[in-house]
């Protein structure tokens, strides 16, 4: 016999608190990419078939509620590959976040680290600049993604030896600002310009 498929239509989200008042009647887990949706057919952590049909394109964020008529699906963000980054200072993370910012790349931003998708190309750049990276396998929650953002969700571009190149867009690409050395790299201006490079 065949399992009647949900239909998923609204989306509620994590309270920053973590609470809940719903009961969760299954879960789904998915990676970065499978959590960028708006319409599209899935299969649930515990077999139910499970069709998304949202109004417009959502990021989905870990703890997030899938609503399908009296059913809650817990969104659960799936672990992945990825670079993490250290420097040796906060000021020196910061002109390295600069850098990547730089380059519209979807970076987490951590409070000692920066977490990136796989990228030899960067993961070279970072190495240049002095950065420490190290493969890592966890969930990814890149910034300026949850709640509407979008350029963070696409893969951007990451000037791969196209020094010569000219892109529609009016900013810079060249001196980095200068990084305060007592900032917290997790929230200071240069390691925000993730933020505000990717959402325009």
């Amino acid at each position: 016999m065949t399992t009647p498929m949900w239909t998923a239509t609204d989306v509620e989200r994590r309270a920053s608190d973590g609470a809940r008042t719903a009961i969760v009647s299954d879960t789904i887990t998915l990676d970065r990419a499978g959590r960028y949706r708006r319409r599209v057919a899935l299969t649930t952590d515990g077999g139910q078939p499970l069709l998304l049909d949202l109004p417009k394109a959502t990021y989905l964020a870990d703890g997030d509620l899938l609503v399908a008529g009296s059913n809650r699906i817990m969104v659960r963000a799936a672990t992945e590959p990825l670079m993490e980054v250290r420097a040796d200072s906060a000021a020196q993370l910061a002109r390295i976040a600069w850098h990547i910012g730089n380059r519209h790349t979807p970076a987490e931003v951590a409070d000692n680290a920066l977490y990136l998708q796989l990228d030899h190309v960067l993961a070279e750049m970072i190495a240049g600049l002095g950065g420490h990276v190290q493969m890592v396998v966890r969930a990814f929650e890149p910034e300026g993604g949850a709640y509407g953002g979008h350029t963070t969700l696409s893969r951007g571009h990451h000037h791969h030896g196209d020094a010569g190149s000219v892109h529609g867009h009016g900013h810079s690409h060249e001196t980095a600002p200068a990084a305060n050395p007592d900032a917290d790299p997790a929230g200071g201006h240069a390691t925000r310009q993730l933020v505000a490079e990717g959402d325009h």
